[in-house]
């Protein structure tokens, strides 16, 4: 990517997008952005900038005079409902990062989400706390584990400050919580602040929910470090069963036959497709990391249960279906239909032949 030197005008001050000290180059493709140096410019670019440099420009581009009250609050209105965007879109760029192991990328997009965070919002604000989470867990995944507990202690402090804070958001607090314990090798304070975030993760969403599994992956991965194998195998049992059945339901759903396209039909189809979950760029990650990790502690263990291997390697099939990774989603059918081969009548059995058949329906359509 091209970068302009800058010679700043007198008493004009830019400063680095990511540290804040004097900037001397400029992207060339939005104009509104500004780095230190080539280092800082390509960090940011791998991490955030290349997704949203051209929403950057009517963000940082100055305000022309409006005579209208109407067209100032218009303005006003547009203005705050980008700088959500920006919100969403960078926060989810930086979780989906960590789940890929890319946590030196992560950190700016997370460094970007906490600036519109604070336009939005205001400094002290228990909106903040997503993003001050994302650059803990990224610097707990760095080994600077200071400055994650810095990033941490604001985030926990903010969270006490407000009475209304919700249990989605003490999860995830106490989630990485549990990782930073984990990380410096405390693991029953890990284990205590790991049962916290599955308590309030439960309360918000349900005990079987995605958003819950996360805390006991890393439960089970606390077990697992501390050879506690037969805790960790129904940890893990439990995560692959709640993402089994997301999974499931989103298949059903997308492969389902409409019985008619008119009339009480049409509305259903209709109602159907507003109602379809799906997995956003973050749980999408997420499910490649858990479900990968899983499987591989499974194909490993010495004393492998022909049906737990099945049900991984089936959820991994139907995860790449909905991802239209037809290939892959085939590969890891064919593993879940020979593990679970002597086992004809079932469930699990019919159901891994019902899945490739819907696979290779989809190959000759797509032929």
């Amino acid at each position: 990517m091209t970068l302009n030197p800058l010679a700043n005008p007198k008493g004009v001050k830019l400063v680095c997008e990511l540290c804040q000290k004097p900037a001397f180059i400029q992207c060339t493709k939005c104009r509104v952005t500004y780095y230190c140096g080539v280092e800082h410019q390509k960090a940011d670019w791998l991490g955030i900038h290349e997704k949203i440099c051209q929403l950057l420009i009517p963000l940082r581009t100055p305000i022309p005079f409006l005579a209208s009250d109407e067209e100032r609050q218009h303005r006003k209105d547009q203005l705050l409902q980008r700088q959500r965007h920006m919100i969403d879109l960078t926060r989810t760029t930086g979780q989906k990062l960590l789940f890929e192991g890319r946590h030196e990328q992560a950190v700016p997009a997370a460094m970007q989400s906490l600036r519109f965070a604070i336009e939005v919002h205001g400094l002290a604000s228990i909106e903040l706390v997503p993003s001050y989470l994302i650059l803990g867990e990224a610097s707990i995944g760095l080994g600077r584990l200071s400055q994650a507990e810095e990033y941490l202690m604001q985030a926990q402090w903010t969270v006490v400050k407000t009475p209304e804070c919700s249990d989605a958001i003490k999860s995830k607090l106490y989630r990485n919580l549990g990782l930073l314990y984990a990380a410096k090798g405390e693991y029953e304070e890990s284990l205590r602040q790991l049962a916290d975030d599955i308590f309030h993760a439960s309360m918000e969403f349900s005990p079987d929910d995605i958003r819950t599994s996360g805390g006991y992956f890393h439960m089970a991965n606390v077990f697992f470090r501390q050879n506690r194998m037969e805790v960790a195998d129904s940890l893990y049992a439990r995560v692959t069963d709640s993402w089994y059945d997301y999974l499931q339901k989103i298949v059903s759903v997308r492969t389902a036959t409409p019985i008619d396209t008119t009339g009480i039909g049409a509305i259903a189809m209709e109602i159907n497709q507003e109602e379809e979950e799906g997995l956003d760029e973050a749980q999408e990650a997420e499910a490649k990391q858990v479900l990968n990790a899983i499987y591989d502690i499974r194909d490993q263990q010495s004393n492998k249960k022909p049906e737990i291997v099945a049900k991984i390697c089936h959820a991994l099939a139907m995860l790449y279906f909905i991802l239209h990774e037809v290939e892959k989603a085939k590969e890891y059918g064919r593993k879940a239909v020979v593990t679970s081969e002597g086992n004809p009548d079932d469930e699990l059995s019919r159901s891994i032949v019902e899945f490739m058949k819907i696979c290779d329906s989809v190959n000759e359509v797509t032929m």
